[in-house]
């Protein structure tokens, strides 16, 4: 049994347009097949994305707090030209200057519309075959330990684990990564930003439920009812959703 990530969730006051606006940043389409606005690659909507980790815009009654984001996410270039253009062309499209404490670096931190916090890469070697998404980014106290629950919770492989950095990505080899980057301070709100994960055809989510609870999650209550989709948080209190297959 595993799971396997399929999309970040975004929190947003207009999902539309915050959806717009990461469809023309990825170089995506952006769908509306309900309530929330989900970005997948061009060609048609298709979930779960065989290589792609998707994004799925959610609405909210809450605006983001200033509270930096403990999960963001890294977009790839592939030269200095390159990451150039792209960080114009998202201040363009209403991404700002983002200011979190990372100093004189080389990748340049922006914020979508709403104010969530991601980067824009200098060209790396790693991130070459990833698509636009470079990886999926989480702050964490304790990256070994994280390392542990998620390469247990989702069936991508770990690829590197240190004291300060874990970084898992597919078995495939495909899409983007998921790492966990060691950095000071502690979760204080809720997450705006997070993963969902869903089981495969045959797998049954009740038991991956509790084994997900077996290697250390617990029970979130967000207000979110009676759903078909189960709300857990990771050792960390990092939320995370699984999905119930259709």
């Amino acid at each position: 049994m595993a799971l396997r990530p399929v999309h970040v969730i975004i929190k947003a006051l207009d999902c539309s347009a915050v959806g717009r606006f990461w469809a023309e940043a990825l170089g995506w389409t952006a769908y509306s097949p309900g309530v929330t606005t989900y970005v997948g690659p061009v060609g048609g909507l298709a979930w779960p994305d065989p290589v792609a980790v998707g994004i799925d815009v959610v609405p909210v009654p809450e605006p983001k707090t200033t509270t930096k984001n403990r999960v963001h996410l890294d977009l790839a270039t592939t030269s200095a030209a390159h990451q150039a253009e792209l960080v114009a062309r998202l201040k363009a499209l209403g991404a700002t200057p983002a200011h979190v404490g990372q100093g004189n670096v080389p990748w340049t931190v922006l914020a979508d519309p709403e104010g969530n916090e991601f980067c824009v890469l200098e060209p790396r070697e790693i991130y070459r075959d990833t698509g636009p998404i470079a990886t999926v980014v989480v702050d964490c106290a304790d990256p070994r330990a994280m390392a542990r629950f998620w390469g247990e919770a989702v069936d991508w492989t770990l690829h590197e684990v240190t004291d300060d950095h874990a970084r898992l990505r597919s078995a495939k080899g495909v899409g983007p990564y998921l790492e966990f980057l060691r950095t000071p301070g502690v979760k204080t709100v809720p997450d705006r930003v997070h993963l969902d994960l869903l089981p495969y055809p045959g797998d049954d989510k009740a038991a991956e439920v509790a084994r997900l609870r077996a290697l250390g999650a617990t029970d979130l209550d967000l207000g979110q009812g009676d759903v078909p989709w189960t709300c857990l948080a990771d050792p960390e209190g990092h939320e995370f959703c699984v999905l119930a297959l259709s």
